[in-house]
């Protein structure tokens, strides 16, 4: 999960137990966003069948009849009409190092006949595993433009290449470096040494990850984990556009959504022509492999320049952690002064710059970039805006949240980025997450209305031999352009450590105002316009290494805090709610109430105007912007309960 430089939460929730029976990943439900994996995305499996394979994996089996049992595992727990295949290599032949062969060609997932392919393979010869990665790139669907696809080879090996025909690291980068959609994920099933050495090198030149699985249960968890975050990318959405690397060559942009891919320390340049009064909004996602290798102050950084040298405003997210790589968003505005007299008040011609700093030894891969550009157009001529609200007041870390039964998270899970968000409301929602996963959740929010939650993850038997080693988890909040909201002006910690044990930390907004445009403070400037909020909820790669179970069980407690208002404007009539007396959760049709002066919203017609605005004849333009201080908020009687959920 992308963070701006934080601190780590490092308090345990100790004697707070959060028990949850994770089993085995179910197959995902196929929803309409689902149903057809994004063009150049697919997955395949080389497995070693080597004669090693033949040998016991201590637990009375042998090694290739774990390898079989875990392909099906995870052949059950893959999505509907994900495209997958097998290579296999030293299975035909004694001897051999050209042995490598495609059992089930790459296509819409055909459980039954990845399980029939494996059943059929008995262990026998030699381990080409460079060429096998080389041939498998091949199996692959073609890329998709713009890198937008997602294409994984994922290997599963107990030993190292006997052949180096070709060397199975240079091989790896050689692929990787091909495109920066391709990625090679690697499983070390019972190794050690050097064995295990070059399998984390060609996870490392392939831009990808190494897992290691010391046993057979470890060999089905890693394998789910690494074919689920496959099959669960980021779903991009836009139109294919280069930005240059000078203002001299950039491509213009006009409202709306775009696709393009930035390497390592580079700039790219894009024109978009904005008149003297309207605020305009951009924001550039970055998505590179989970768990890619970055640096805790690895940048994406957007700005706004004007004329030769002039600069409107620029915003830098970090990763801040050292467990690799998430999607990392920026946001940055072009907000005119209230006076219209400052140097980017200009109707003209703007450039909108994305550079990505990486630090020596990081990611090398050219990574998918998403990019917004929104127009606010000012109110009308004659309406007074509310005042600002810069303040976290009743939404503050000591808010009271629901603690009703937590309900299943809308089709099944959280979405895989901002276009296939969860829309969520008001209650107590449960869902499970994969190390160096990121789910996706949007939230309702009207004007005057704050955003107000906690993530909790849950308590995890921890595999074998765990030592004391940590990793984290974490959260972050985007306004409806998709700029980070950050840390909420000292309140709250985007990241807590996670051992295994319970952990949870909490996130919000200040209320939505429109004047909040005109604030100072990089958390409160983008709370400026009402619509879907984002949640993106991370839990680090290491966590790998840590949990037993695939998947960690994780709990979202959210509130809307405030009446949602009818528009932007000083006196605006309160949007009336439906709401059952003494309801406090979330309803059959998935809203929830106002219990505890929290509003659900969005139910009748405003009285007066449209949403946006409201004219008021005879009143001034000029307005107070008095702010308000921090109500204390009721402590939270539940932050944790006991028992499964």
């Amino acid at each position: 999960m992308a963070q701006r430089p934080c601190r780590r939460a490092g308090a345990l929730l100790g004697g707070l137990l959060l028990a949850l029976t994770v089993g085995p990943l179910p197959a995902t439900a196929t929803t309409p966003d689902q149903a057809q994996a994004a063009e150049g995305t697919g997955m395949v499996m080389v497995l070693d069948s080597s004669g090693s394979m033949a040998g016991g994996d201590g637990s009375g089996s042998t090694r290739i009849d774990s390898a079989r049992k875990a392909v099906g595992t995870v052949a059950d727990a893959l999505p509907d009409g994900y495209p997958t295949g097998l290579r296999v290599y030293g299975a035909d032949k004694v001897r051999g190092c050209d042995d490598t062969r495609l059992a089930q060609p790459v296509a819409a997932l055909d459980r039954a006949g990845l399980k029939r392919a494996v059943a059929g393979v008995r262990p026998k010869g030699d381990t080409p595993i460079g060429l096998s990665l080389r041939k498998a790139a091949g199996d692959l669907p073609r890329p998709a433009v713009g890198g937008a696809g997602k294409r994984t080879i994922l290997l599963i090996s107990d030993g190292e290449d006997n052949c180096q025909a070709p060397p199975p690291c240079k091989a790896a980068a050689q692929l990787a470096a091909s495109g920066a959609d391709l990625h090679i994920d690697a499983i070390g099933f019972q190794v050690t040494g050097k064995a295990r050495a070059q399998l984390e090198c060609i996870a490392k030149a392939g831009n990808g990850r190494y897992y290691d699985a010391p046993d057979a249960r470890a060999l089905a968890r890693q394998l789910q984990r690494a074919g689920q975050l496959s099959a669960d990318g980021y779903r991009f959405k836009g139109k294919q556009i280069r930005g240059a690397t000078t203002r001299g060559g950039a491509p213009g942009i006009v409202p709306g959504q775009y696709l393009d891919t930035i390497g390592p320390n580079e700039e790219r340049y894009y024109a978009a022509g904005l008149d003297a009064v309207s605020t305009a909004d951009f924001s550039a996602t970055v998505v590179p492999q989970p768990g890619a290798a970055v640096g805790s102050l690895d940048m994406l950084r957007t700005r706004i320049v004007y004329g030769t040298t002039g600069s409107c405003d620029s915003t830098s997210e970090r990763f801040g952690q050292h467990e690799g790589a998430t999607p990392l968003t920026s946001g940055v505005s072009r907000i005119p002064t209230q006076g219209g007299n400052g140097g980017c008040d200009k109707a003209g011609r703007y450039w909108l710059v994305v550079e990505r700093k990486a630090a020596k030894g990081s990611d090398a891969a050219r990574w998918p970039m998403e990019l917004t550009f929104h127009v606010e157009h000012p109110l009308k001529k004659g309406v007074t805006p509310a005042q600002s609200e810069p303040e976290y007041g009743a939404g503050g870390k000591d808010a009271s949240l629901p603690t009703t039964a937590p309900q299943d998270v809308t089709g099944g899970t959280g979405g895989t980025g901002f276009n296939d968000a969860r829309t969520l409301h008001q209650g107590v929602w449960r869902d499970k997450v994969l190390p160096a996963q990121t789910l996706w959740y949007k939230v309702p929010v009207g004007w005057g209305q704050q955003l107000r939650y906690d993530v909790e993850f849950a308590n995890e038997p921890t595999v074998k031999g765990y030592s004391t080693h940590t990793s984290y988890g974490g959260t972050q909040v985007y306004t409806p352009f998709r700029a980070p909201v950050g840390s909420g002006t000292g309140q709250f910690s985007p990241q807590v450590s996670y051992s295994g044990r319970p952990a949870s930390l909490s996130m919000g907004t200040v209320p939505v105002a429109w004047t909040n445009r005109y604030e100072t403070h990089p958390d409160v400037v983008p709370v400026h316009r009402n619509g879907d909020f984002y949640l993106a909820v991370t839990l680090g790669a290491k966590a790998a290494e840590i949990a037993q179970h695939p998947q960690i069980g994780v709990l979202l407690r959210i509130a809307v805090l405030g009446q949602e208002k009818s528009g932007p404007q000083a006196g605006a009539s309160a949007v009336r709610a439906e709401v059952s007396p003494g309801d406090s959760g979330p309803s059959a049709d998935g809203t929830s109430d106002g219990g505890g002066g929290w509003s659900t919203g969005r139910v009748v017609a405003v009285a007066i105007g449209g949403v946006g605005v409201l004219l008021l004849a005879g009143l001034a333009v000029a307005y107070g912007r008095a702010r308000r201080k921090p109500q204390a908020g009721a402590g939270n009687s539940d932050p944790m309960r006991g028992g499964s959920w």
